[in-house]
């Protein structure tokens, strides 16, 4: 075991450290007109490595995402599954179908560098302030517009798209489940999150474009497209055989053993594809000559389904006597991979995630101390962070409007007098906690 290089990486990538180290994206401009998912979390990454993103809602409501919440909970009148793609951001409430409210987000797409949208299809266009109106002030500005079927084509026009959808028309529900059971949904958004950390890459290879050549550019993301490039082998393997990629459970098609075991107290993951694995594997189970039965010592032998069939059987006959502690323990020992089936209360109090900053408490000045997930992305120079939670509709209009675009105070209570840009009203979802001082947190003195 190299200790001395796990103490330079731990060192070097240190969670204590991060905010005294630079962004990656500081300078960089976002301006964001998203709701729900699948546009929002795009911001939020670009956030997470420095980026300033304005978050651009309808005075009042805000996004509709304020109001899905889990089991109808909402924590200090937010609910979390907004909270978890609206970090780091600056909240304005503005109307950009009135008049007065498209100038202002032209103005602001002028002092930016990024457009991201996840409105049906040709809906910015339709209000005058899609890439067509705003390339115009803006030729260097990026716009992302993200939607289930994308820009064009027979399913573009009027089709909403929520996860669900975009896991059933990708062709990912059809193989996931058991065998002879109905077509199973992950159990997260994985639609939304995947197309949107995809969509994140085509901005961050935009902006390099940009720098190399000076031009801006248009990208449209289609969140069904998207589940289709992450089905792996599935669309060659259909291409060179005539066959689909079946129902297969917890079993993994391609390597052999992986697939999930019950225990005498849970269940338990078990791969092994190497032979230096699975000889351990062997060990541990006390059945050292299967590594060199003609039927599993070969990887390829032991994916052919009759042989892969049996393999699993001897395991899970095995595994049903042991506890989950006792086969986590072996794979450590014999050097196969194991790993418990971990629950949201395991992740939460784990010290290796703690220790590494995977879950990471954060002190918000409106919200108080909340537990988040940390950067995923470890980086020596440039580290990701949370600076603040999500924030309440409209809180920040004064530091954008006054600060970033100039207006004076007189202007402002004339926009809000007439509707253009507003706040949350008396909304659970959109306000702030009933306790708020209604100071604390703002940026605008």
């Amino acid at each position: 075991m190299n200790r001395e290089f796990f103490e330079w990486a731990k060192c070097e990538l240190d969670p204590s450290k991060v905010f005294l180290k630079p962004e990656a994206l500081k300078g960089i401009r976002v301006l964001e007109l998203c709701t729900l998912i699948f546009g929002p979390v795009v911001p939020d990454w670009l956030g997470e490595f420095g980026a300033e993103v304005i978050k651009v809602e309808l005075p009042g409501m805000g996004d509709t995402m304020r109001y899905v919440t889990p089991y109808g909970f909402f924590w200090k009148n937010i609910s979390p599954a907004f909270q978890e793609q609206n970090h780091n951001k600056y909240h304005i409430g503005l109307d950009v179908r009135t008049p007065k409210g498209k100038e202002l987000f032209i103005e602001l797409a002028k002092k930016s560098d990024v457009v991201v949208e996840n409105l049906r299809a040709g809906t910015m266009d339709k209000w005058g302030i899609g890439y067509r109106q705003l390339k115009e002030v803006n030729p260097k500005i990026i716009y992302l517009a993200n939607n289930g079927f994308g820009q064009w084509g027979p399913y573009a026009h009027g089709r909403p798209s929520y996860d669900a959808i975009a896991q059933s028309v990708s062709g990912l529900m059809t193989i996931s489940g058991f065998p002879g059971r109905m077509p199973l949904k992950a159990g997260v958004w994985i639609g939304d999150f995947t197309g949107g950390c995809m969509s994140t890459v085509a901005v961050l290879a935009a902006l390099y474009y940009r720098e190399k050549t000076g031009k801006g550019q248009y990208i449209e993301f289609s969140q069904g497209e998207n589940l289709m490039r992450w089905l792996d082998w599935t669309w060659v393997y259909l291409h060179l055989t005539g066959k689909d990629r079946p129902q297969t459970g917890n079993r993994d098609l391609a390597i052999c053993p992986s697939d999930l075991f019950k225990c005498k107290d849970g269940f338990i993951a078990i791969a092994a594809f190497t032979e230096e694995e699975f000889r351990g594997l062997c060990e541990a189970m006390e059945k050292p000559e299967l590594a060199d039965d003609p039927r599993f010592k070969d990887p390829l032998e032991r994916l052919k389904d009759e042989n892969a069939k049996e393999l699993l059987s001897i395991i899970a006959e095995w595994a049903k006597d042991k506890t989950i502690k006792e086969i986590d323990d072996l794979g450590a020992e014999y050097g196969f991979a194991a790993s418990p089936v971990l629950d949201a209360r395991d992740q939460y109090y784990s010290e290796h995630w703690r220790a590494r900053g995977a879950v990471v408490e954060v002190d918000d000045p409106i919200y108080g101390k909340m537990v988040e997930w940390g950067s995923a992305p470890k980086m020596s120079e440039t580290p990701g962070r949370q600076k603040w939670c999500a924030r309440p509709v409209g809180i920040d209009n004064e530091h954008v409007f006054i600060r970033i675009l100039g207006l004076t105070e007189e202007e402002l209570k004339a926009l809000e007098e007439d509707g253009t840009i507003g706040k949350w009203g008396d909304r659970v979802g959109a306000k702030p906690p009933d306790d708020w001082d209604g100071k604390t947190g703002t940026f605008y003195p």
